[in-house]
């Protein structure tokens, strides 16, 4: 029986919303793991919108769920409809999306809140004992929202992966644990179902970030 995956989103866009590739990754990946896919994002306003050519803000509003709609040619559903028990387990795709839309770590780090549907749904599939899966900055949700957690966010140290000495060190601070992990790599968290791998928190070619990717969905797909 294939397995039946959640994916949430978080927009459209590296700099608002949830990454293009790390989702797409998700998707082929998952789609050849003969998983069924549902997609998801809450109704909200985005934090603010990006102008991706410009790499500035834009004087406009956008809704989170409207620009994810674009990722999943149309195919999603508010978060607040979200089922546990009709899935197996569920992804969220990386992206500045994931620390500005589902939660306030962009602004304040470790001390942000998190979207209020975002932490019910993640505490639910916790509370199932079925996996969830994270990629890029995306973690830090987990961090903030499952004490205790181990998760990876890629290096430490290395100038590869500019972003995650302090962003480890963060994770830290919330008494949860930082596993260092190449981009190839993921790292799961047996005891939370937690599976994670950095995405472009490393500067790395897309397909090693396309092949971690694969590593954190086939490890999810195995705790299904």
């Amino acid at each position: 029986m294939s397995k039946r995956v959640a994916v949430v989103l978080a927009g459209c866009g590296v700099y608002d919303g949830s990454e293009i590739h790390e989702a797409s990754a998700v998707l082929v990946h998952l789609s050849r793991g003969g998983a069924s896919v549902n997609m998801f994002a809450p109704n909200i306003d985005q934090m603010h919108v990006i102008n991706h050519l410009k790499g500035e803000p834009s004087q406009e509003t956008r809704n989170v769920l409207v620009e994810s709609a674009r990722l999943a040619r149309g195919n999603i559903q508010d978060l607040s409809k979200l089922s546990v028990k009709d899935h197996d387990a569920i992804i969220f795709p990386g992206g500045f999306g994931a620390a500005k839309n589902l939660c306030t770590w962009a602004v304040q780090g470790k001390d942000c809140s998190v979207n209020e549907e975002v932490q019910t749904v993640l505490r639910a599939f916790q509370t199932e004992g079925k996996p969830i899966g994270l990629c890029c900055i995306s973690p830090v949700i987990a961090a903030k929202v499952l004490p205790g957690c181990e998760v990876t966010v890629g290096t430490e140290n290395n100038e590869k992966y500019p972003n995650t000495t302090d962003t480890a060190a963060a994770i830290n601070q919330l008494g949860c644990k930082h596993v260092s992990k190449s981009v190839s790599e993921s790292h799961v968290d047996e005891k939370n179902k937690l599976v994670t791998t950095c995405a472009f928190m490393c500067d790395a070619p897309i397909h090693e970030v396309f092949d971690g990717i694969g590593s954190m969905v086939k490890d999810v797909l195995k705790l299904a």
